[in-house]
């Protein structure tokens, strides 16, 4: 079993702060994976408080990686 998987099913905060899902929220056992499937609809507000950014730079993020996947998918045309 993974370790997210483990930690959501026993409700444990995960301790692996080298692991690259790690995030310091105790609501989601410090793991975006566990974040990312617990709450589909977070708002950028939302994120931002979890990864303690503003919401303006979630946007610019989200922007960047939706520009970066049109780039990939258009190189495989």
């Amino acid at each position: 079993m993974k370790c997210f998987k483990f930690n959501l099913k026993n409700n444990n905060l995960c301790e692996k702060k080298e692991c690259r899902y790690w995030i310091n929220c105790n609501a989601y056992n410090n793991c975006a994976i566990n974040a990312s499937s617990i709450d589909k609809h977070l708002t950028l507000k939302e994120i931002g408080k979890i990864f303690n950014i503003t919401r303006m730079r979630v946007c610019q993020i989200e922007k960047k990686a939706i520009q970066k996947i049109k780039e990939k998918i258009k190189r495989k045309d």
